[in-house]
């Protein structure tokens, strides 16, 4: 699931030309960073 998000997030930003959304794409990138690590320690 955190793949197909990571998936999305690279997408939204590859057609974006926008700053602010590269920006915010980042953070999500980021959050979903710490949502595959908190999966991998109930693991």
């Amino acid at each position: 699931m955190a793949q197909e998000m990571l998936r999305e997030a690279n997408t939204m930003a590859s057609k974006s030309n926008d700053v602010e959304i590269s920006r915010a794409v980042v953070e999500i990138k980021s959050a979903i960073d710490r949502i595959k690590e908190q999966a991998a320690n109930v693991e």
